[in-house]
């Protein structure tokens, strides 16, 4: 959505972007693919080539995230297009409807084993001399790699702000867990090491709200570009923290932890493919020169933009065991 209300036409945004915002249909963004190394867009080889009033498409995609959605309608796909022009000019995006004749969706994509089924799973999806109007590039030839970039930042943090739920969820299934099991003659709650992981994992909790929350305002305020650093910053930040958190919750549910009676083993596998830092990020959220390592600003949380409002939103699983009186030590 993010692309197109960027970088779409009025007639694009119109005939595609309207429904998606209703909910009416889902769309898929097509980049990555199993024969290059991804992580580097300059990378791709899928060819979109211009054919008089359409472009022709070829190649191979995986990880399509939510092209196997029975709502999805339309791709956003990445190729190249002129592979004569400078590196960061080669690549163009085009929309393709889904039912486009020679579009093959080939198979669900699994994670660790499942399919994320519940938001339509990632595809794998060959393009075979795929044929579409040439209104439906996007921004124009050697745009790629700009959009890409630009949807870079959001994409993070949208990854981010759900992991954030997701260690939410698994500290409220450790803490419930903790107050209903025995072991060692006493209740799990009152085992030091599992208070221990609990508090921990509240205060990282809190760390990443604040974390992202600035980025999100930066991003509000001076633009993607201007959040470079804490875009970096959240992306190595978060995905560590939650592996952390559900780790504990994993290990409070003993053998339980790992089945699918509970979610935890599901809710694992996020962290690592979906946003887990490269060392490519982490050279890159390193400021340089020294005179850029001032402190950013610091955001006025009264002021931040109301699509974030979630990160305001009150504790939804209270601390266990807290004490009845009002003082701390």
């Amino acid at each position: 959505m993010e692309v197109l209300a960027e970088f779409g036409t009025p007639e694009q945004r119109k005939r595609w972007l309207q429904p998606l915002l209703e909910g009416e249909i889902r769309s898929a963004f097509c980049m990555t693919e199993p024969e290059v190394a991804s992580s580097d867009a300059a990378n791709i080889a899928t060819r979109i080539e211009r054919d008089g009033d359409q472009y022709v498409i070829n190649g191979r995609k995986w990880w399509s995230s939510g092209a196997m959605a029975p709502e999805c309608e339309i791709l956003i796909v990445m190729g190249r297009s002129d592979p004569d022009a400078p590196k960061h000019r080669q690549q163009s995006m085009i929309l393709v409807p889904r039912d486009t004749p020679g579009v093959d969706v080939r198979r669900g994509m699994h994670v660790f084993g499942y399919t994320d089924g519940a938001h339509g799973g990632h595809a794998e999806i060959v393009f075979d001399n795929v044929r579409v109007p040439a209104e439906n590039l996007i921004s124009g030839e050697g745009e790629g790699f700009a959009i890409a970039q630009a949807r870079l930042g959001p994409g993070r943090i949208h990854h981010c702000m759900r992991l954030i739920g997701m260690a939410e969820r698994g500290l409220e299934l450790m803490c419930r867990r903790a107050v209903s099991r025995t072991a060692f003659g006493k209740p799990l709650a009152e085992q030091g090491v599992v208070q221990e992981w609990i508090a921990e994992s509240r205060v990282r909790i809190e760390q990443l709200r604040l974390l992202v929350l600035k980025t999100a305002w930066l991003m509000d305020t001076v633009g993607n570009k201007g959040a470079h650093t804490e875009i970096q910053a959240i992306k190595i930040a978060t995905p560590s923290t939650v592996e952390w958190i559900l780790d504990k919750a994993i290990q409070a549910h003993g053998g339980g932890g790992v089945s699918q009676d509970f979610p935890l083993a599901q809710l694992w596998p996020p962290p690592a493919p979906c946003a887990s830092p490269t060392a490519r990020t982490r050279s890159t959220a390193a400021p340089w020169p020294a005179a850029s390592c001032a402190p950013t600003p610091v955001p006025d949380c009264s002021s931040v933009a109301l699509r974030h409002k979630a990160f305001h939103s009150p504790d939804p699983f209270p601390p266990l065991n807290r004490r009845n009186d009002t003082s701390h030590d």
